[in-house]
This record gives structure tokens, C-alpha cells and sequence, in this order.
């Protein structure tokens, strides 16, 4: 277990061994979700809307939003 102090504003680091452990870097974001017995469950986003091309199996030129809105 790695505990962490939590500052007068709020603030806290997270354990190094926590850190890298996610795989955490500068500018990656954290979601907390609390339950309602106080458990926290928190999930780190590290994932870009550019890491989801080719999700859909799509493997054409990219296609510009405004060609998509011509669709409707």
C-alpha cells in the first residue's frame, strides 16, 4: 500500500511507485468516481480520440468531418 498527504489546497502526489506503475505521464488526466460506502476508484485517461482510428475496422483515407455532415 503507498499513502499520500493531502495539502491544505487540496493538492497531493501521487507515489512514484503509483506513478509508474500506470504508466502515468505530465498532462495525463485522472477520474476519481466515489461510491457511496467511500470507496474511490480512480482510473487513469490516458487514452487521445486519435488512439481510436481503425476501432471500427475503417481502413480507407481519412475523411473530413464536413463530408460526414453531407451524409445526413
Amino acid at each position: 500500500m503507498h499513502n499520500a498527504t493531502v495539502t491544505s489546497k487540496g493538492q497531493t502526489t501521487i507515489p512514484k511507485e503509483v506513478r509508474d506503475g500506470l504508466g502515468l505521464q505530465p498532462q495525463d488526466k485522472l477520474n476519481f468516481t466515489l461510491l457511496p460506502d467511500g470507496t474511490v476508484i480512480m482510473r487513469a485517461k490516458k487514452r487521445q480520440l486519435a488512439d481510436l482510428q481503425g476501432i471500427a475496422g475503417y481502413t480507407g483515407p481519412a475523411i473530413p468531418v464536413e463530408e460526414m455532415k453531407a451524409w445526413k
